[in-house]
């Protein structure tokens, strides 16, 4: 058996994962269904939906945040793990939940057009105001 490329979990623990797939880099989502999960923007990665193994899941429940996406978040410590659209075969992982290290890098935007007025985006990086699949 091959040691996993990638492992995270929740808070508690009562969620781990690994993936041994490559993660796609990370994208910062600024719409307002993030911004109302996390508390600001999120950092996501992503991986096919397959390629995702579930070590611990006790904790994870799945939320419908809407009729295109559900979020799994750990019902014990409340934190926010993965997004999951229901139009295509990867999930979204909440790159702050990845064990370091993890080897990826941030490399845009989307939803700048919900961006809240208390912050600006000032790293460079490609700024998408919605996305390739439009609201979440």
């Amino acid at each position: 058996m091959s040691t996993p490329s990638h492992t995270g979990g929740c808070l508690c623990g009562a969620v781990r994962y690994h993936t041994s797939a490559r993660l796609r880099e990370v994208v910062a989502c600024h719409c307002s269904q993030c911004q109302k999960t996390h508390g600001n923007f999120a950092a996501y990665t992503a991986v096919e939906s397959s390629d995702l193994v579930l070590d611990e899941d006790r904790g994870l429940s799945w939320y419908a945040s809407s009729d295109k996406a559900a979020r799994g978040f750990c019902r014990e410590c409340g934190a926010s793990l993965f997004w999951r659209p229901g139009f295509a075969s990867y999930t979204a992982v909440a790159a702050g939940t990845l064990d370091q290290p993890t080897g990826l890098k941030l490399v845009r935007h989307i939803f700048t057009a919900d961006k809240p007025d208390w912050y600006e985006i000032g790293d460079g990086l490609e700024q998408v105001a919605q996305s390739q699949y439009g609201n979440p």
